[in-house]
């Protein structure tokens, strides 16, 4: 029987390396800078979306899994799709191998990416006819 300290964090994990089989401790050879370099040289926008993949991950194993996962989908759908289910992905935060694979199987990536954001840098909201101006100065029709 082994005893961990109780996590209060949800989803979150707690463990001791030494309770930990082989295959689950931490990938003797993890080099972020390979998963880096390797997203690099299929294009910047895929680099920069392996850099916030492994600032995401609390444990190294959950990031090299993640980079892996993520950089194999290459070889499969093309450098091409890659780039912009990264680009999808970016553009709502989600920085994971499954928000990648979910984008791929939908085919989002060969929808035009929308922009979220104004000149200013602010979100914009959606043009609808419910919504009103900042200078909507009408109130109830009477």
């Amino acid at each position: 029987m082994t005893v961990h300290q109780r996590g209060y964090k949800q989803y979150g994990y707690t463990h001791d390396e030494a309770h930990l089989a082989p295959s689950q401790k931490a990938p003797v050879d993890w080099d972020p800078g390979q998963y880096i370099a390797e997203a690099a040289s299929m294009h910047p926008d895929v680099e920069d979306y392996i850099r916030h993949v492994i600032e995401a991950k609390v444990h190294p194993e959950q990031a090299c899994k993640s980079c892996r996962g993520i950089l194999n989908f290459a070889s499969r759908v093309g450098q091409k799709r890659l780039v912009n289910a990264c680009r999808w992905a970016y553009n709502h935060g989600l920085y994971n191998s499954p928000a990648i694979e979910e984008i791929l199987k939908n085919r989002q990536d060969e929808l035009p990416l929308e922009e979220n954001e104004n000149d200013n840098g602010q979100k914009r909201i959606p043009a609808h006819e419910n919504i009103r101006e900042k200078d909507y100065s009408g109130c109830c029709p009477g």
